[in-house]
C-alpha cells in the first residue's frame, strides 16, 4: 500500500515501511526505513535532518532518495547532466501519482528543461520495491550520470555484505563494518564480472534467523556501480546504477531514457528470510514467464569430455551413455563450427564444420531426440577470432582505436555490438541457426572482458558500454519471441554475467567454470544469498577434477551438484559400469526431489566455514530434503548433527523409519555418522 501525507510518502509492504519527503528543492529526503507502523504514526516521524554549519546544506544534513549535482550535497548524485552548457539543475515537484502499488514522482528542472520521473513499484508479498528513473529532455542533453536509485539510511551501525571473486572463484561472501567514508563495488569490464556482483545487504547484527536486513540488486549486465557513503552524522547514502565511469548518454529533444531497474528489499527475520524472499521474487516475477512453472531438465554437456575434438560419432556415443543414466537434455559445447579446433580460430563463423559433421547437425539432433533427449548447443556470439572468415571480412567490427594494436584475450576480440550492423548480423545468424535446426537450448557464453573501448564509427565512444548491453538484451528478446520453445543459459567464463537484468531473459546461469564439488559448495553458498537454486547450473564432472586434480567420491559430487539444476559434464565413456549405475540412481533420486530444490523454499543449514560440513534444506511446506556434504574425517569427530529449519514444530514427520516432531528435527536435529572422507547424504523427510 502507498500513502501520501502532504509532501510525505509512505510505501508499505508486509513488513517494510519506506518513508521519504519531497522538499522545496525537489530532493527526496529519506525519513524512515524499517518495520511497518500504524498509519497515523507516519505523520509523527521526526524530521531526520541535522542542522550543522555553513559547510552543509542550509536545510540540514540528510539522506536522500534523489539528489542532483550542484547542491551543498557531496554524495554521489542521482543525476548529472549538461544541456546547452548548463550543468546545474533547479528541480521542483511537478506531480506525484499513486496507481495501486506504483508511485511515480515527477520533477521538473527549469534550467536544463528536463523532466525526471522516479518510479517505485511495490511487490508487497516479497517486501521488495523496484526503483528506476526516467529522464525526458526538451533540448539536446548529455547524461553524465543517471542512477537507478538512491537509498538513504539513518542512525545505524551497519555491516555490509557483498560478493568478491575471480574466474573459478565467484560469489565469495564478504562481510565487514561500513565505516565512515566511501566504499564502491563495481564493474568496468563491460559485463557484470566475476570480481563483483550488483547485490548487497546491510544489517545490524543480524543472523541467519533474526534481525533486520536491508538489501538490494541492480538489474544490469554491463558496467555498473553501487556506492556506500557513511558520514559522521549517522547518515548512509547508497547510490547505484550505470557506472558513471567513462559513461555518456545523449538525448535529442523529446527523447527519454529509463535506467535499469534496481530492487530494494527488507526483512526483520535475518539473512535466511532475505534470501527466500529474493528467491521467490525471482522465480515468481522476474524469470521468463513461459518457463516459470517448468522444472529444468537434467542436462549432459560434452565440453569436459571432448573439448574441441568434436565429431558426430563421438557425440553419439556420449548421447548413448547420457540417455542410459537418465539425462534429459544433450548439449554440444564448443568446437562444432567453422575451423574450430582450438580456441585460436573459428569464432564468428557460425556454420557447421562439415568435417566433424559431414551431414550437418540434423542427423545428430534426430539421434538425440530418438533417445528421448532434447538437443542444445553452445555459442559465443559476441566474440570473434582474428583467424576467422568474419574478422577477415570485417576487421572494423571489433572495439578498437585507429593507430593502436588491439588486444586479444583467449585469442579473441569483442565484437562491437554497439554498431547496428553488427547487432543485426548476430541476431540474424542466431535466428537462422534456430530456424534451421530443432535446437531446444542455447548456452550463450562470453569468455573475455572489454579492452580498447573505442569505436571510430560510433560517434560517441562513451555510449558503447550501454549500447552493447542493450544490444545483447534486444538479441535475446528477439530470439525468445521468435523461438519460444528454446531455453537459454547465460555464461561468461562461468559466473561473469549473473544479475537480475539477464535473469529476466534466461532460464539458468552457469555459476562457475570451477566444477570441483568441494570448491563449488562455497561458490553455491554465496550464490544462494542472492539467487535461487533453479537458475544455478551445477555439474558432476570427472575425478580427478581438471582444475585442481582433486578426486572426490561420486556421491559427494552428486550431492553437491543436486543443490541446483543438475548437469553431467564428465567423460561418460571413461566412467566404470559401477559409476554409471550409481549415477543413474543419483539422477533418479534428483528427479524425485527436483520440485523441492527448484521450486521449494531453501534453508542454509550448515556451512563449511563455520560448521565443518555443508548442508542445504528444501521444502514445499510438506516434504523436505536435506543435502549434506561432509569434509575430511578427524579422529574422534565422525558425527554430523544436522538441525533442520522451516518445519512445522507441531507436526510429525518420518525419517529413516522414525516418527519425529518438527520441533525435534529443528532443535535436536538428525545425527549422521561420517564413514569416509568427503561423505555425502541425501535426507528425505516426509509428513507422517
Amino acid at each position: 500500500m502507498i500513502y501520501r501525507f502532504d509532501d510525505r510518502f509512505v510505501i508499505e509492504g508486509t513488513q517494510i515501511a519506506y518513508v521519504f519527503d519531497v522538499d522545496a528543492r525537489g530532493r527526496l529526503v529519506h525519513q524512515y526505513l524499517g518495520g511497518r507502523l500504524h498509519e497515523s504514526d507516519y505523520a509523527e516521524l521526526p524530521d531526520a535532518r541535522v542542522l550543522h554549519s555553513s559547510f552543509e546544506t542550509p536545510e540540514g544534513v540528510a539522506a536522500y532518495e534523489f539528489s542532483s549535482f550542484g547542491d551543498l550535497v557531496y554524495t554521489e548524485p542521482t543525476l548529472k547532466s549538461e544541456t546547452s552548457g548548463e550543468r546545474l539543475h533547479a528541480f521542483t515537484l511537478q506531480d506525484a501519482a499513486i496507481d495501486g502499488d506504483t508511485l511515480a514522482i515527477t520533477l521538473h528542472d527549469s534550467l536544463q528543461r528536463l523532466t525526471v520521473t522516479l518510479t517505485f513499484n511495490l511487490y508487497a508479498a516479497y517486501d521488495i520495491i523496484e526503483r528506476k528513473l526516467t529522464v525526458r529532455s526538451e533540448a539536446a542533453t548529455t547524461l553524465e550520470s543517471v542512477q537507478s536509485f538512491s537509498l538513504g539510511l539513518i542512525d545505524r551501525d551497519m555491516r555490509l555484505s557483498h560478493f568478491s571473486g575471480l574466474w573459478t572463484g565467484e560469489f565469495q561472501l564478504q562481510q565487514g563494518p561500513l565505516l565512515p567514508g566511501k566504499k564502491t563495488i563495481e564493474s568496468r569490464r563491460g559485463l557484470t564480472s566475476h570480481q563483483s556482483n550488483p547485490w548487497f545487504a546491510l544489517d545490524d547484527a543480524a543472523t541467519e534467523e533474526t534481525g533486520e536486513v536491508v538489501y538490494g540488486f541492480l538489474g544490469h549486465s554491463g558496467n555498473w556501480a553501487i556506492h556506500f557513503e557513511r558520514d559522521q552524522f549517522g547518515f548512509t547514502q547508497v547510490t547505484g546504477g550505470l557506472n558513471p565511469f567513462d559513461f555518456k548518454k545523449t538525448l535529442q529533444p523529446g527523447e527519454s531514457f529509463t535506467t535499469p531497474s534496481a530492487y530494494i528489499g527488507y526483512t526483520q527475520d535475518g539473512f535466511g528470510a532475505m534470501s527466500r524472499n529474493a528467491h521467490d521474487f525471482e522465480r515468481d516475477v522476474l524469470m521468463p514467464e513461459v518457463t516459470r512453472e517448468t522444472l529444468r531438465p537434467v542436462l549432459y554437456n560434452s565440453w569436459e569430455a571432448t573439448y574441441f575434438d568434436v565429431s558426430e560419432d563421438g557425440q553419439k556415443r556420449l548421447v548413448d551413455e547420457a540417455a542410459k543414466i537418465g539425462c534429459e537434455l544433450f548439449v554440444v559445447d564448443d568446437g562444432w563450427f567453422g575451423e574450430r579446433h582450438s580456441d585460436a580460430a573459428g569464432l564468428g563463423d557460425w556454420h557447421v564444420n562439415t568435417t566433424k559433421f559431414p551431414n550437418g547437425l540434423d542427423p545428430l539432433i534426430r539421434y538425440v531426440e530418438n533417445k528421448g533427449l532434447q538437443f542444445g548447443l553452445w555459442v559465443e556470439p559476441e566474440m570473434v577470432n582474428p583467424d576467422s572468415d568474419l574478422y577477415r571480412a570485417h576487421p572494423d567490427w571489433i572495439y578498437h582505436t585507429n593507430g593502436r594494436p588491439s588486444t586479444t584475450s583467449r585469442n579473441q576480440f569483442v565484437l562491437n555490438l554497439a554498431l547496428a550492423e553488427v547487432e543485426a548480423h548476430v541476431t540474424n545468424l542466431l535466428d537462422d541457426l534456430l530456424s534451421k535446426h530443432a535446437i531446444r537450448y542455447i548456452k550463450w557464453d562470453m569468455n573475455r572482458a572489454f579492452s580498447e573501448p573505442d569505436s571510430p564509427h560510433l560517434g560517441e565512444a562513451k555510449e558503447l558500454w550501454l549500447r552493447h548491453t542493450e544490444a545483447v538484451y534486444r538479441i535475446l528478446d528477439t530470439l525468445r519471441a521468435k523461438h519460444p520453445g528454446v531455453a537459454f543459459e547465460s555464461c561468461a567464463g562461468g559466473g561473469g554475467r549473473i544479475d537480475l537484468g539477464v535473469l529476466s531473459r534466461v532460464e539458468q546461469v552457469w555459476t562457475s567454470d570451477n566444477t570441483d564439488a568441494l570448491d563449488r559448495l562455497t561458490i553455491q553458498e554465496g550464490f544462494s544469498y542472492a539467487y535461487n537454486a533453479k537458475m544455478m547450473s551445477c555439474w558432476v564432472t570427472d575425478a580427478p577434477n581438471w582444475l585442481n586434480a582433486r578426486s572426490l567420491p561420486l556421491a559427494y559430487r552428486f550431492v553437491s551438484a543436486m543443490q541446483g539444476t543438475l548437469g553431467i559434464g564428465g567423460n561418460l565413456l571413461e566412467w566404470s559400469e559401477d559409476d554409471l549405475k550409481e549415477s543413474k540412481r543419483w539422477i533418479e533420486t534428483y528427479k524425485s526431489i527436483r520440485p523441492l530444490v527448484q521450486h521449494g523454499t531453501s534453508y542454509r543449514l550448515a556451512s563449511l566455514k563455520t560448521d565443518g560440513f555443508h548442508a542445504m534444506g528444501y521444502t514445499d511446506g510438506e516434504d523436505y530434503v536435506a543435502l549434506v556434504n561432509a569434509d575430511r574425517r578427524q579422529y574422534g569427530k565422525n558425527k554430523l548433527r544436522v538441525k533442520l529449519a522451516g518445519l512445522d514444530p507441531e507436526k510429525t514427520y518420518t525419517y529413516d523409519g522414525r516418527a519425529l516432531s518438527g520441533r525435534y528435527l529443528m532443535q535436536q536435529g538428525i545425527t549422521l555418522t561420517q564413514q569416509t572422507d568427503y561423505d555425502a547424504f541425501c535426507l528425505v523427510i516426509r509428513p507422517a
